[in-house]
């Protein structure tokens, strides 16, 4: 298993934006950098980069810090407002400030993001044609070879094992007539999608004749 070693990123920020990022982060129960990783992984990087950058603190805006180390320790110092996000190495600052915006206006219900790109839109688009082209084609292969409707009905054994489709001479047994019927129920019942109904009153009225005529 491959460790994936964590960077800490200084992120120069308006003192607005850094509280509210820690502000959601804080209701989500996570820190700022599980909110810009879960931008970074399901968002595209071209809308990502699209996104507008909050940028910098501006001009004059500063916060007044206590330093904790070196021979200034305990010096009172100005610095830019920031925020400290761990993540994998490789992103950029204005690349993960863009994405902690876009969590924030997720957030807050400003906008939506449609996470299907226009590849995977096309590809299933085609993918829908080809299957609507292929059930057409399987229509039309069930309706050249099933049989015509008797057009006086069914009035006799023959008929009836013809109706089923039984060649001339063929004496089936009761399991193997049960075994076509369903499986002609299957391919001409009104609810499948190459269902005709006069066919399958047709089968119904062979599979009537042949239980009564035993």
């Amino acid at each position: 298993m491959t460790t994936v070693l964590k960077h800490s990123y200084t992120i120069p920020c308006s003192i607005a934006f850094r509280d509210a990022v820690e502000a959601l982060a804080a209701r989500r129960q996570v820190n700022s950098g599980d909110l810009a990783r879960s931008v970074l992984l399901v968002v595209p990087a071209a809308a990502l980069e699209a996104f507008p950058d909050p940028g910098e603190p501006p001009p004059g805006e500063r916060e007044v810090v206590m330093l904790k180390s070196g021979p200034a320790a305990g010096r009172p110092w100005r610095r830019k407002p920031r925020l400290q996000v761990r993540l994998p190495a490789g992103h950029s600052v204005g690349v993960i400030r863009r994405a902690l915006a876009l969590a924030l206006a997720l957030a807050a219900g400003e906008m939506t993001i449609n996470l299907d790109s226009p590849r995977a839109v096309a590809a299933n688009g085609a993918r829908h044609a080809d299957l609507e082209e292929e059930l057409e084609r399987l229509r039309t292969i069930v309706n050249v070879l099933a049989f015509e409707p008797l057009p006086d009905g069914v009035r006799s054994r023959d008929e009836a094992l013809h109706v089923l489709g039984f060649a001339p001479g063929v004496r089936p047994d009761a399991r193997m007539i049960r075994a076509k019927f369903r499986m002609l129920a299957t391919v001409h019942h009104p609810d499948s999608p190459h269902g005709n109904h006069e066919r399958m009153a047709q089968i119904n009225a062979a599979m009537d004749f042949l239980r009564r005529s035993g």
